[in-house]
């Protein structure tokens, strides 16, 4: 195989096959330690859901801790206190947005 002068490359049929790149297929390009890698949108998907679930640390499911927050935040909000009221926001370092004598700015 080789590049013609305009950097073009004719990926051989067979790798085409044994890579699942068809006929009007986007494909992706990266280098990746010095090597080209091309893939399919549909396989950068997939790869990208494996490597987030193997690097997944939470116990469970995500939808269970997520579910789990909004309960948790639902309580708190009913009890008068919100999630917003719980972390330290950037407005308070100077005294507060609404302390500003021009809302204007």
């Amino acid at each position: 195989m080789s590049v013609n002068n305009q950097g073009r490359v004719t990926i051989p049929a067979q790798v085409r096959r044994a890579a699942g790149i068809e006929p009007g297929d986007s494909v992706l390009i990266h280098v990746e330690d010095g090597r080209v890698v091309i893939e399919t949108r549909a396989q950068l998907a997939a790869r990208v859901r494996r490597e987030v679930a193997a690097a997944w640390e939470g116990t469970g499911s995500v939808v269970d801790e997520l579910a789990a927050e909004r309960r948790a935040e639902a309580r708190a909000e009913a009890g008068g206190i919100t999630a917003a009221d719980e972390r330290p926001d950037a407005d308070d370092a100077t005294g507060g947005a609404d302390d500003d004598p021009d809302p204007e700015r």
